[in-house]
């Protein structure tokens, strides 16, 4: 699959997720096969360019390319702007943002509250494709409300404004992440297209990756909430799709190995009193559902310094060794991969 004249390795990516997608995340999701990621959204209000959390989230140093920079906001101008400056920072394509169904976001009218109104949508698309000379992708939703599911109409504007591809969540605003996805609107919307079409929404396994690319036809498939805690995911998917097999689950040793390079990798990116913190909700993901781990996390979220909590982490692994080597022997309770 192509976005503009960047070829993929394959036809899995990494959803963008705040607080979730950071450098180290999308370095361990293609590490595990992932043939792209998006980055964090990032605010077009210049106001909050240099603050922290968006000089984080536009740390793109060392990544494998093609590096993609997510923007949100509402305003042409501020947005056109906002992608100019991430193509000066390194972005080689510019995502936006009209799918984060987030209440902080909607409120600022961006997000997917931005499909409320067509007219801006379109002046939005054309602002960003005529600001940047690299690939403009659209991430969004159905529509904003149950029962007035406009995507047809934005997926066509869309594509007429130069969007070099279209990802595309299976719920409306108003969904959140409660009912299920909807894949016949995606399967709509790519007969529609001539651009590549990336379906999201509640992929959680590799059976129902394949599920999702053969009834919509989609030209890739996007995971988010399903990686968390779970970056081999991308591999197992992979694995499915070119054999029709299923990989067998990484054992005991293997997870805790990627998770303990991986709270390395949060701890240099982000330092020792944000790396700490940060770090402690994908220790959750990882082990959820594992014995004894609810104890184990309590103890955790009191451990206030990175090597202590590096610490914990191993030696909780180590004693799930004495259960057995495969992470089945220590799965205790069944995992929902699609709750937050």
């Amino acid at each position: 699959m192509y976005i503009g004249p960047y070829q993929l390795s394959n036809n899995l990516i990494v959803a963008p997720m705040a607080g979730v997608t950071d450098r180290p995340f999308r370095t361990l999701c293609k590490y595990f096969g992932a043939g792209h990621a998006v980055s964090e959204m990032m605010t077009s209000d210049k106001t909050l360019r240099m603050s922290k959390k968006s000089l984080y989230r536009a740390n793109f140093d060392g990544e494998l390319a093609p590096i993609s920079a997510q923007i949100a906001g509402s305003d042409p101008r501020d947005l056109a702007e906002a992608a100019r400056y991430q193509v000066a920072n390194g972005a080689q394509i510019v995502d936006i943002n009209m799918g984060c169904p987030a209440k902080k976001v909607c409120n600022k009218l961006a997000g997917s509250a931005l499909l409320q109104d067509e007219d801006l949508v379109a002046r939005i698309l054309d602002a960003v494709v005529a600001a940047v000379d690299v690939p403009v992708t659209l991430k969004t939703r159905l529509g904003y409300l149950n029962g007035h599911e406009n995507i047809l109409r934005v997926a066509k504007r869309a594509e007429q404004a130069g969007i070099a591809a279209l990802a595309l969540h299976g719920r409306t605003r108003e969904d959140m992440y409660l009912n299920t996805a909807r894949y016949d609107l995606i399967k709509e919307v790519k007969s529609l297209l001539s651009i590549p079409v990336i379906a999201n929404g509640d992929i959680d396994s590799p059976q129902k990756a394949k599920y999702v690319l053969d009834y919509t036809a989609a030209d890739a498939v996007m995971i988010g909430r399903a990686a968390q805690g779970r970056p081999w995911i991308f591999r197992e998917i992979a694995h499915y799709l070119a054999t029709g097999e299923e990989l067998a689950a990484p054992n005991i040793q293997e997870v805790k190995d990627v998770l303990l390079g991986h709270l390395q990798e949060l701890y240099e990116f982000y330092g020792e009193y944000s790396g700490c913190r940060i770090s402690r909700k994908h220790i959750a993901w990882y082990t959820k559902g594992l014995r004894s781990s609810n104890e184990f996390r309590q103890q955790m979220y009191q451990v206030e310094n990175t090597q202590d909590q590096f610490k914990v982490v191993e030696a909780y692994f180590n004693q799930l060794f004495d259960y057995g080597e495969i992470m089945s022997d220590v799965q205790v309770e069944s995992v929902d991969l699609l709750q937050p």
